[in-house]
């Protein structure tokens, strides 16, 4: 469990670490995330013992969330700063937006420059063919959507104080999973010259 055999792979530490704190916590003993036994809490039920595991990380495996959004975010979930982790996942598209197109810019202009037909008729990146009118909404549609998530997200974690924003984990877990959303859609996106 030393952390270092996991740098490529810290979902797999995570995983490992999870099932083995939930064994452990019978004899109140938990796995750190120094990959160090700890004393931890005593379960004595199956219940207790899966309470004493689960973590946000766990959940996060359950609904298979992308890498990308773990890549991220994962150190901030480690540290249980939801609003840390909302800010760094978000920022993670538009990132990965740079990266695939090779522009730059951030924010809506970025979504503009990058997802928009623009002169040539064709975006930098697509998300499909875009031979009918359905593919043009639902290109629109994605633009929008991650517009959206700059505006709703990015931005007020950005500029507001932590104090004022309270991030409770059913909103960190939508948010995680719709991000890995668009990072699905990005995967399977093309890149035009």
């Amino acid at each position: 469990m030393k952390p270092v055999r996991y740098l490529n792979k810290p979902e797999e530490f995570t995983r490992r670490q999870d099932e083995l704190n939930e064994v452990l916590s019978f004899v109140g003993l938990r796995v750190n995330d120094k990959g160090e036994v700890a004393r931890g809490a005593v379960a004595t039920t199956l219940d207790e013992a899966s309470k004493h595991a689960a973590t946000l990380r766990a959940e996060l495996r359950r609904r298979r969330t992308h890498p990308q959004v773990l890549a991220y975010c994962t150190v901030k979930l480690l540290k249980r700063s939801h609003f840390r982790a909302a800010l760094e996942a978000t920022k993670g598209v538009f990132d990965r937006l740079r990266t695939m197109s090779g522009q730059s810019g951030d924010g809506a202009k970025l979504i503009d420059t990058v997802l928009a037909s623009g002169n040539s008729g064709t975006p930098v990146i697509t998300i499909n063919s875009g031979g009918s009118a359905t593919d043009r909404d639902e290109r629109t549609g994605f633009a929008n959507l991650l517009k959206g998530l700059n505006s709703m997200y990015r931005n007020p974690t950005a500029h507001d104080p932590r104090a004022l924003r309270p991030f409770p984990d059913d909103d960190l877990l939508e948010l995680l999973t719709m991000l890995s959303m668009v990072h699905r859609r990005l995967d399977n996106a093309t890149v035009n010259p």
